[in-house]
């Protein structure tokens, strides 16, 4: 996945989850952040940032800000888009039979319904941006919809579905995401429980650039 354009400015400040200002060029612009977790350990005062122009018609903003340096060099893409992007590249390359975004069951929207050789796949993706001394970790802020999700999984698993919990690592180098029961106890209990319950969770490792980044490799717990 690739961004049409791509501008590099510095982190100011956040005056809120949806907004930050950015210097960009010696100018101060307010941009869209594109991620509405926390990210305090990356959007931090003089941080390098890399931003795309969409172009779209009756903009508040013109920026929305993608890709951060983290203080100990890790390039980390925040969009929160980009992970779904990536993962219907990467399966559109595994020659399965039928892929479906945005697949109702139950009463949640699935991001993926997959058939391969008579086999029925409904995968969950989620972009991981936390990283702790190599390792990922999500969510970065409590998640109740991560945890419905979770528990969709578990149900489609046992009326006969295989059910992917998948991660798509939004940082070169991170091969692990573990939840993070610090912020989200709750969430920890339902990777548990889906485990369990035989749901697959899988690490899908990334290799990030400024401009955009793509599917390398895959893991599973």
């Amino acid at each position: 996945m690739k961004y049409d354009n791509i501008t590099k400015g510095r982190f100011i400040s956040r005056p809120n989850r949806f907004i930050a200002t950015a210097e960009i060029d010696g100018r101060t612009e307010t941009v869209h952040v594109k991620n509405t977790g926390r990210c305090r350990e990356l959007l931090i005062e003089g941080c390098d940032i890399w931003l795309t122009a969409p172009g779209s018609p009756g903009r508040k903003t013109v920026y929305d800000l993608v890709t951060v340096r983290k203080s100990n060099g890790l390039l980390i893409n925040i969009d929160s888009q980009a992970p779904n992007k990536v993962m219907l590249e990467w399966l559109n390359k595994q020659d399965y039979d039928r892929i479906v975004t945005e697949y109702t069951y139950g009463s949640s929207r699935i991001d993926f319904y997959i058939e391969n050789a008579g086999e029925r796949i409904l995968m969950e993706v989620k972009g991981c941006t936390l990283e702790r001394e190599g390792t990922g970790y999500f969510p970065d802020a409590p998640t109740e919809r991560g945890i419905k999700h979770i528990h969709e999984l578990i149900k489609a698993r046992e009326e006969g579905f295989r059910a992917v919990l998948a991660f798509v690592i939004q940082m070169k180098g991170v091969t692990e995401v573990r939840p993070n029961t610090d912020t989200h106890p709750e969430f920890g209990k339902a990777w548990d429980e889906a485990l369990a319950a035989g749901v697959e969770i899988c690490f899908y490792t990334c290799n990030v650039q400024e401009d955009g980044f793509e599917i390398e490799g895959k893991f599973s717990v």
